[in-house]
């Protein structure tokens, strides 16, 4: 039986939104938190297309888990 190789060289990776179902490449980093869960420093991230950036902020802003909405260019990580 052959199987093939693995290759163990990652594959360049492009960030991809969030949205359910939607694989556009991301310009937007929705940072979020849920204050029930997170310390108040801790930052979760969602990725979004242009087209999804407004209904994903909406959904978080509703549960007042929105804390910064940023353009991917820009977004460094805390720490990095």
């Amino acid at each position: 039986m052959n199987f093939p190789l693995f290759d163990p060289s990652p594959a360049p990776v492009t960030p991809q939104c969030s949205a359910k179902a939607c694989r556009a490449d991301a310009v937007w980093v929705l940072a979020w938190n849920n204050p029930k869960l997170h310390t108040p420093e801790r930052r979760k991230t969602w990725l979004a297309c242009d087209e999804h950036r407004e209904h994903l902020s909406e959904f978080l802003g509703v549960r007042g888990f929105l804390k910064d909405v940023v353009p991917l260019a820009d977004w460094a990580a805390p720490g990095t």
